[in-house]
């Protein structure tokens, strides 16, 4: 488990999106959310004001967002990759990889967890399938233990995008 001095670990695109949320939310979100509270506090007794509760509600998981996104970004490391990294899988490659049992072909950018998005086809190098990768060259056969049984791939391409 990583503890709270590791490093957080980040492909350039993954550390312009953070810093871009984070710059949202202490701009125009936090706006946005002060004008609720102000027309909630408008209505009155805010014992029993809905309006109220539920922006006090957002504002605290806004600002405990903003330190999250403020502590990962001070902890952060960019992978840069050049040529030289095109032989073996690693932080930013993307991987094309074939299902040897259903024989179909899945493509999978490797990235950190604070970037992993399975919906995207980003997947951390900390996940069963990313720490199998890890350092494999093209023509590896990488097997990953899955509730129903071990998953086999061959890995058919390593590209920096």
């Amino acid at each position: 488990m990583a503890n709270e001095h590791d490093e957080v670990i980040l492909t350039r695109e993954g550390l312009t999106k953070l810093e871009e949320e984070l710059r949202d939310l202490k701009g125009p979100k936090r706006k946005e959310l002060a004008a609720r509270l102000k027309l909630a506090i408008s209505f009155g007794d805010l014992k029993e004001n809905s309006e109220y509760h539920s922006a006090k509600d957002d504002q605290a998981f806004m600002e405990t967002r903003i330190l999250i996104l403020e502590k990962m970004l001070t902890k952060a490391r960019v992978v840069e990759l050049d040529d030289a990294d095109r032989d073996k899988v690693g932080v930013g490659t993307t991987v094309v990889l074939n299902d040897i049992e259903f024989s179909e072909k899945i493509e999978y950018q490797i990235v950190g967890p604070a970037e992993a998005d399975v919906l995207n086809n980003k997947i951390s190098y900390e996940s069963p399938l990313g720490k199998e990768m890890m350092g494999k060259s093209i023509g590896s056969q990488i097997n990953v233990k899955a509730p129903m049984g071990i998953i086999r791939y061959e890995l058919l391409e390593i590209r920096i995008v």
